[in-house]
Formats: C-alpha cells, structure tokens, sequence
C-alpha cells in the first residue's frame, strides 16, 4: 500500500529554505536580542499570543518579522496544512504502518460540530461513536473504582506511552485527585521497582491496571505476571491468617488493551480497548488514560479532553501566522537547522509538573527522531532536538550553569502558572520572580563591556527562550498543553518529511534481547560481538 501522505517537496528542496539559509548567513547569524528589543519597543507584543488556556512569549527568540515570514513560506511549501488535513481526515498519514492517527478523536466532544466528526475507520461505520461508548463504559467503571472504599492502591503497569502520560497527568493534577486512593505507576523491568512497592500493598486493598497496547510488551508482562503471583500467594496467605476466600484476579485486574484475546488469556475479564490508530504517546486521552479518570473523576477527565480539543480545534483553523503549534514548530525547525542547535530545555516552574519533560522528551524524541523521510531515503539535515529539563528553580542549582555560560547554546522553554494551588504564604511570588529573572539573565547576560569575555563572571546573553504562562494548572490546561506539544510536533516532523507516528527505533534492541536472555542461562556467546561475549561471561561468573 503505497503512502498515502500528500506529496510536496521535501524542505531543502524549497525556495523559502534558501530563502532562509540567505537570510540566516547576511543578518540573522548576528541576530541579537537586547539590538532588538531597543529597536522595537512593541517587540513582546508581536512575538507573543493567547491559544487555548496558553499564553506564549516568544519575543526572547532570535527571530524577526523577515525569520517568521519566511518560515510560514516553508511551512507552505512544504505542504504544512494539507499534511494537516489529510490527519484531520483520518488518512493513513503514518505510512510504514498503513494507519490514520486520530488521537484527537478521542478527546472530540459528542456535540462537536467540526469536519471531522465522523469517519468509516477500519469498517467501523462511525469512529466517533465508538470512541463515546468506550469513553463512557470507562468512566462509568472509574465512577464504581472512586466508590469502592475497599481498594485504597491503584497500581498501573506500563511502560512508556502506558506509563508517560497517565502518570505525569496524575501528578500534575494532584490537587483534583481524590485523597481516597493511592496511585502507583510501575514501567521499569527492574525487579527492584515493583518489588519494593508490593512489600506496601494488600491484595485485596489493590486494583493493578495492565496497560499495553498490544499485550505482548515484554516489560510490561514481566511486572505484570510478577504481580499476578505476589496477589495470588499473598492473598491465600492472607485469607489463611484472617479466614475468609482469597480475593480474586478477576476483580483486582483490569486490562488497558488492543488485545482482549490475550488478557483474557492472561485471567482478566474486564477491559478497555482503543484502535490501532492510536499511538502510545498518544494514548493519555484513550483508556490508557483510566488511572487518570479514577483519579480525578469523569467530570474533570472530561474537561481535560475539552482543553485538549480547544487547541485541536485552533490548530485546525487558526492562521499559520497565528497558530501556536505551528509558530513553535517552525522555530524548532529554524533553530535545528539553520542555528544548529542540538537540544532544547524545558523548564517547568511548577512541581507538580516535574514529569512533563519526559513525557515530551518521548513524544518529541520517539516522533520526530528518524534520519529517513516518508519514502525511506536518508535525510541530509538535521531533525528532532535532544529534549531534556527538570522543574525550576532545581534546574538553577544543577544545570543551568551550562545553559548560561556553556559553549552550547540551548533555547529553553518556560512554563509558569500564574495561580498556585496552595496557600503557603511568599512561595509562589519567589517561584514566579526566579523564572523570570531566568528568562532575562539567558537574554540579557551581564551586559556587553561590563565584564571582560573572558572572565569567570561573564555571562555571554543572547540565549533564547520561550515562555509559556498558564493561568493556572487545571484538567482544561493540562490538557491544551499537552495538546499543544502534540501539534507542535506534528509541524516540525510535517516539514522535515517524516513519518511522525511510527517508532521502528525501538524494535532492534527487543529482538536483541530476545536473543541474549537465554545466553545468560546458558553461557552460549557464539555469534555475539567481542563486547557482548565478554560482558556475558562477566555476569556469569560466581
């Protein structure tokens, strides 16, 4: 089945990437941001704009009215809005694997009256239907999980896009969880993480939700069979001591799933399917999302797929020139790519945020990670960043001394909300002054000819970052950021040409391990590479 992408030319193919590499080598290479905030006193409110539940400054970028006229020329050229479209319209954008990406149907409203409503997907004569329905079986249940006083630990079992999200989302939203229930998110296959947290559970206190798409991933199923036998010997063992029937797999275990065959297989009765035309990282609004919804409860669940249908919405239909995601995807691309910056920072100066980077490091890393375009021909110019960051002010006593006076320049991404969700008092106004003293120390160093270049106190400036301003950090905003970083994604992979939504990356080294495990039993190195034949021995030896 031949790609059904649309067809344009790839970016460096362009006249807008000429067009920008000109402009980069004549002025844009010594583009510099205290220049040019005395030129325009009007500069912040150019490069800023309000989306969904989203404000965004991107005055403090190294860019100019000449830099976003021309990347919106390749964003055109490069068929940015019919790449766009041919999603929204449940084509089979993700080319290697023959599947639409339609996450954002499950965050669609049943009322939405927007083009892209309904769809024939798979034989399914009404996607949107189907998505409903199993969005109301799983909230329904979630409502019965919140009421039953008796399971007090809900364990989540899986691994990256069944893991990322629900648990970041759970953490970021503490403040709306509810205080009845403990909730646990176990992906490493060290036996050391889910061995240690049995040792504080009850069998018969404990809901552990098996999320895996496909119900084969290794590192899932190894937990999750680990768990299966700790439940059954400690709760006849349990039931032993204290009298009473041992409690029962079925009723502790629930499956987040492709894949019903197999959890049944494995003694679950009760499960949660989406469609393949959902992607892992994509999976948070899907019944992936359940320990979310157990958690805050199907109202706010539901205004956490309303925030992130606003901005599927604004995506959709906003001007390029006003389109956030698209505005931070063309940046992405102009830094990579014409600057040669090979990471970007994330900094979210709030905690309950702290696992937002990873989550978008995976979502930004596993998507746009690829050196093939579409068509599998090798790429010559750059693509994804190396995302990484942790919560601010941490990063200030760890890494950001690189960030302000390292050889690498590295654009960092601010994320503030302005309302905090405690009282305590003199805590927030401190948090929300050392972001932005951040944000202006990396622009405006520490003043040109004030301190000698090469002096221990110097501090170069000129180093660019965005600033994203929540009003405050609800279901609705989590929700539109998420989505935001989504699209954002989307835009920059749309303009390199590459297949955003499949992640072949990840499979050799499964296959790999497949083939070394039982070498570790037997000791047979035959075939292996000298490395790996001698580290097995390694860990063989007595």
């Amino acid at each position: 089945m031949p790609n059904a992408a649309p067809r344009f030319p790839r970016c460096d193919q362009t006249a807008a990437w000429q067009a920008l590499r000109a402009h980069y080598d004549a002025s844009a290479c010594r583009f510099d941001l205290r220049d040019a905030f005395a030129a325009d006193p009007q500069r912040f409110a150019r490069f800023s704009q309000a989306a969904p539940r989203v404000f965004a400054d991107l005055s403090k970028n190294r860019i100019d009215a000449t830099t976003e006229a021309l990347l919106l020329d390749l964003a055109r050229e490069c068929g940015l809005e019919a790449h766009r479209d041919a999603m929204f319209s449940g084509e089979p954008v993700n080319g290697t694997e023959h599947r639409a990406a339609m996450h954002f149907l499950l965050r669609n409203p049943a009322s939405a009256p927007v083009k892209w409503s309904k769809f024939a997907i798979d034989g399914v004569a009404d996607a949107v239907t189907e998505v409903q329905a199993t969005r109301q079986d799983m909230l329904a249940w979630a409502g019965q999980v919140r009421a039953d006083a008796a399971i007090t630990d809900v364990v989540n079992i899986g691994i990256g896009g069944s893991d990322l999200g629900p648990q970041m989302a759970v953490l970021a939203l503490d403040e709306f969880v509810t205080p009845a229930k403990r909730f646990h998110f176990v992906s490493n296959v060290d036996g050391h993480e889910l061995g240690a947290l049995l040792q504080k559970l009850k069998p018969r206190n404990t809901l552990f939700l098996i999320a895996s798409k496909t119900f084969t991933t290794a590192e899932t199923l190894t937990n999750a069979r680990s768990a299966r036998r700790w439940f059954v010997e400690q709760g006849a063992a349990d039931a032993a001591a204290g009298g009473g029937a041992a409690p029962d797999v079925a009723r502790h275990f629930v499956a987040l799933t492709t894949n019903r065959v197999e959890a049944q297989a494995f003694g679950i009765r009760t499960t949660f399917g989406f469609r393949d035309w959902v992607g892992g990282r994509y999976s948070v609004w899907s019944a992936i999302g359940l320990p979310l919804a157990i958690a805050i409860g199907a109202d706010r669940f539901n205004e956490f797929l309303a925030g992130a249908h606003a901005m599927d919405v604004h995506f959709c239909s906003a001007p390029l020139a006003q389109n956030l995601p698209v505005r931070l995807g063309l940046l992405d691309v102009w830094y990579r790519n014409f600057h040669g910056f090979t990471s970007r920072n994330l900094a979210p100066y709030h905690s309950a945020l702290r696992r937002f980077p990873a989550y978008c490091q995976q979502l930004e890393m596993e998507s746009n990670g690829k050196r093939v375009d579409m068509d599998g021909h090798a790429l010559p110019y750059a693509t994804a960043p190396v995302l990484w960051g942790e919560p601010g002010t941490n990063g200030q006593h760890a890494f950001f001394q690189m960030l302000h006076q390292g050889t690498d320049v590295i654009p960092v991404e601010f994320i503030a909300v302005k309302t905090p969700s405690h009282a305590l008092k003199g805590h927030h106004v401190r948090l929300l002054a050392n972001a932005l003293a951040q944000a202006q120390a990396l622009m405006v160093g520490s003043g040109r000819g004030a301190a000698s270049p090469e002096g221990h106190q110097h501090f170069p400036g000129n180093r660019p970052s965005t600033f994203l301003l929540l009003q405050r950090l609800d279901p609705a905003s989590l929700g539109a950021l998420i989505a935001l970083q989504e699209h954002r994604v989307f835009t920059s992979g749309a303009v390199w040409g590459l297949n955003s939504f499949d992640q072949w990356g990840v499979e050799l080294g499964k296959l790999l391990a497949q083939d070394i495990e039982p070498r570790l039993a037997s000791g047979d190195v035959s075939g292996l590479d000298g490395s790996s034949a001698g580290l097995l021995h390694k860990l063989r030896e007595k």
